[in-house]
């Protein structure tokens, strides 16, 4: 199994070496630092390949929300803090988890388990390549690639960063994320009608208050704040 490269940082010396212990315990884990200082982290944050960062959020210079900002780049972001009113900014900055202290060693089980399962998953989807041009998108499997004609597209899902590309026969799922593809020339075509979905219109055959209906049958979820993209289709 390959390891996970991550990284501690807490102010807070007993807080520290707690998260250091529990990291201990899970062999595919490797500690690339620990750091009770956020200033004397930024480094390693440049410098080193890091795919777990565990951050205390109130902390001298930097805090942990700040940390974030200079290291979206890290996949798997923990905070581990005495305070749950950042949670929602911290879930914004793609935090996989968010610990209320005082941690225990059954929670940041969970918390271990959760990187490792979404880290593999990454991996796997890094397979998936993908390039786009005259009206289709190749995607790599392994050794194999494969067109699809952008108007063969049923819909595009958000999955955290990477897309599901669904088809009437088959399902593909590329590394790149879906704010990214909906900038392509090529997927202008494409209507956003919920944070995690875009449509073709010419694939939608009923609207509902709540979700669209395509030709397939699929049920597509109409987000909130998207209604008037919706009334494009009427």
């Amino acid at each position: 199994m390959e390891s996970r490269r991550c990284i501690i940082v807490d102010d807070i010396e007993i807080d520290r070496l707690t998260v250091l212990s529990y990291v201990k315990r899970f062999p595919f884990f490797e500690v690339v630092g620990v750091f009770g200082s956020s200033k004397d982290a930024l480094n390693a944050l440049m410098n080193e390949r890091i795919d777990v960062a565990f951050f205390d959020i109130d902390m001298p210079h930097y805090s942990g929300i700040d940390l974030r900002k200079k290291a979206l780049e890290i996949p798997a972001c923990v905070f581990i803090t005495s305070h749950t009113e950042y949670a929602v900014e911290g879930f914004e900055l793609d935090a996989i988890d968010y610990i209320v202290k005082p941690l225990t060693f059954e929670r940041f089980s969970q918390t271990a388990h959760r990187i490792d399962a979404y880290l593999e998953l990454k991996a796997k989807a890094a397979l998936f390549e993908a390039t786009i041009g005259e009206g289709a998108i190749f995607i790599k499997e392994g050794h194999t690639k494969t067109k699809v004609n952008l108007t063969d597209i049923l819909y595009l899902e958000a999955l955290k960063n990477y897309t599901l590309i669904v088809t009437k026969e088959k399902k593909f799922r590329v590394l790149l994320n879906i704010g990214s593809l909906l900038k392509e020339p090529d997927f202008q075509t494409f209507v956003r009608i919920h944070r995690g979905f875009a449509v073709q219109k010419h694939f939608v055959t009923k609207i509902h208050a709540l979700e669209l209906e395509l030709i397939n049958g699929a049920l597509v979820p109409i987000g909130r704040s998207y209604k008037e993209q919706v009334r494009l289709f009427l």
